[in-house]
């Protein structure tokens, strides 16, 4: 874990605050003072704060956020877009998104404290389950590149126009159902088991097919149920007990 991610997660320091007290000189590790930003935390070694030494924080809350269509999953927007932060209680503003969902999206979002806990769930490959409603029907040349996987060489179409991300490699989705199709749109339900920007989106562009509707029903272990449309529960003890578990495997 980055210093300043290390500080922020164990103190009441914000990220920001973190990188000005090691530009200040006031951290160290192993008391040895640094100055680098970039320096990353190993499991052994101890940091100091004016020759404090931080303790190690291990506890972490995560929440399940059902996050509408017409938000941004972002602190702040420029053209004054509404945030998932006006939306939650005050309590929860430094908590990190586990990865996001498009401003025209809705549906389950996780959200935690732990910069660690955030960034081990974004890049793992547990299932995340859709529903989609797309414009037109699946052929097989769709079906085989959701069996299969795809990756493309220009990815643009689906993407936001100001993204920088050019190419892109889908797995092969976990599965699929279609659950009502007619002559100009399909429902389905699909299963991935990753989270790159607007995947399915960029997915189903590259056929031709415009992905109307994007609801994430759950994430892993983690699912919407009844949570309504800009409400948000802890998890359950059950839930936590399966991400325990999950964090502990990952981490031997």
């Amino acid at each position: 874990m980055r210093i300043n991610k290390y500080i922020a997660h164990n103190t009441h320091y914000s990220r920001k605050e973190a990188e000005q007290l090691i530009k200040d000189g006031r951290v160290a590790i192993n008391k040895k003072c640094i100055k680098a930003l970039h320096v990353r935390i190993k499991e052994d070694e101890q940091v100091y704060i004016d020759s404090y030494p931080i303790k190690k924080n291990n506890k972490y809350t995560v929440i399940a956020y059902h996050k509408p269509k017409g938000e941004i999953v972002s602190k702040k927007d420029d053209r004054k877009r509404r945030v998932i932060y006006q939306s939650l209680p005050k309590y929860f503003q430094h908590f990190i998104s586990v990865g996001r969902l498009d401003f025209a999206s809705e549906g389950l979002l996780l959200l935690t404290d732990s910069p660690e806990v955030a960034h081990i769930l974004t890049q793992s490959t547990l299932p995340r389950v859709y529903y989609l409603k797309i414009h037109g029907t699946l052929n097989q040349e769709i079906k085989q590149a959701m069996l299969n996987g795809l990756e493309l060489d220009d990815a643009r179409a689906g993407g936001h126009s100001h993204s920088k991300i050019y190419s892109m490699k889908f797995a092969p989705f976990l599965g699929f159902d279609v659950l009502r199709t007619s002559k100009h749109f399909t429902r389905l339900r699909v299963m991935i088991n990753e989270g790159q920007n607007r995947e399915l989106r960029r997915f189903f562009a590259s056929f031709g097919r415009d992905v109307l509707d994007l609801k994430r029903v759950s994430f892993g272990f983690v699912s919407l149920n009844q949570l309504r449309t800009r409400q948000w529960r802890y998890l359950e003890k059950k839930e936590y007990n399966k991400l325990h578990k999950f964090l502990a495997e990952v981490k031997k």
